[in-house]
This record gives structure tokens, sequence and C-alpha cells, in this order.
């Protein structure tokens, strides 16, 4: 089964397996529409009737569509990190160059490929082209934790600022490269592996 939302993102978490699958096609469906109408055009019947369920089973674990685009943007997150770890698995361990590919082209595939996530991903984008820090803070937390086992490294606070710092400066330039072309301009993600390797190897090397 698909990874669901943490139940705090819920008005109730479900329970049923039965329960958690009616999630899944919930935000499978939201997932679909947003990029189908944009956020704007994204309505909670819409959602109800594209998942084929009843209206009510919508509104048993969202309130509005807000509450709904942020928990697709957790599910996202979540499954961005256990892509990321099945990308680490097959490299070796303590090389952070390869980590660092790992993240960077996990998330670039998912920009391409992932739906609704180039209007939620991880929760920074709703309202439309409004930019919030604390995704960013998440997203780097999340991959502070992972990394530092892989690179045997304490997750301390000043490994945690220099992945803050390397998620901020990848986010803005990845999304240059997309406005720049639909698929990502190469150049830009070219030059944005170039800087992070050099941020990076003061520290990691």
């Amino acid at each position: 089964m698909k990874p669901v939302p943490h139940a705090t993102s819920l008005r109730r978490a479900p329970v049923q397996r039965r329960s958690a699958e009616r999630l899944t096609r919930i935000l499978d469906a939201c997932a679909g529409l947003l990029d189908e109408v944009g956020y704007d055009g994204l309505s909670t019947r819409a959602v109800a009737q594209r998942a084929g369920v009843p209206i009510g089973s919508v509104y048993r674990f969202f309130g509005n569509k807000r509450e709904m685009a942020d928990a697709l943007a957790q599910r996202n997150l979540e499954r961005y990190v256990e892509r990321v770890t099945e990308r680490l698995d097959r490299a070796r361990a303590g090389d952070w160059r390869a980590a660092m590919d790992a993240v960077l082209d996990e998330y670039l595939a998912m920009k391409r490929t992932a739906p609704g996530f180039s209007l939620v991903d991880f929760g920074n984008q709703i309202p439309v082209g409004c930019r919030h820090d604390e995704p960013n803070t998440r997203v780097s937390d999340r991959l502070t934790e992972l990394l530092a086992g892989y690179l045997g490294r304490t997750p301390d606070t000043d490994l945690r600022r220099v992945f803050l710092v390397a998620v901020e400066s990848a986010d803005t330039l990845v999304q240059l490269a997309f406005r720049i072309d639909p698929e990502g301009d190469e150049a830009i993600i070219a030059e944005t592996r170039e800087l992070l390797r050099a941020y990076l190897a003061r520290v990691l090397d």
C-alpha cells in the first residue's frame, strides 16, 4: 500500500486498510487534478468524483482543499525520503558525492513525473507562487538524519545548517531550471550540481 500522511495532518487517521486505501485514492485524485486544473480550480467535490468516493469521505479526512494539498505534500516528502533511501542502498557507503547525486536526482525525477508535484512539492508553493521556509527546513532535517548515518557523521547543529543551506540553494536553482524549461534546463541543473559539490566539499571531504 502507498504511504499516507502522518495522522497529525488529518481530521481522522485511517485505522482499517479499506479506509487507508480510500485516503490514498483521494490524494491520488487530488494530485491528478492539480496538474489538470491547478490549485484554484481544485475542489473537494471534484476530488471525490475522481476518487470514486462520497464527498463525506473527503471531509472525513480534510476540512478543505488546502488541508488536502498539505497532506499530499507530506506524502510527497515521505515518498521522496523512501526513494532517496533506496538510491543510497545501491551506493557506496560514505560517498557523499553519490549521496548528493541521489538527493538531487530523486528530486528532479519527482519534479518530472510525480502528479501534482510541480504545484505543491513538499508544501512550499500553495498559494501558487508563495514560498515558505518551513518545508525546506523539514526536508533538510529529514535529509540530515538520513545522510548522517550514511556518511558516518553526527547530525549536530553545524551539519544541519550546512544541509539547510544546500537544500535552500538547490531548491531555488531547480525552480529556475524548470522555469526556463518545463523538463528542467540541463545546463542550470549541471551548474547546481557543481555548486553543491563545491559547497559541501569544504565540510564533507
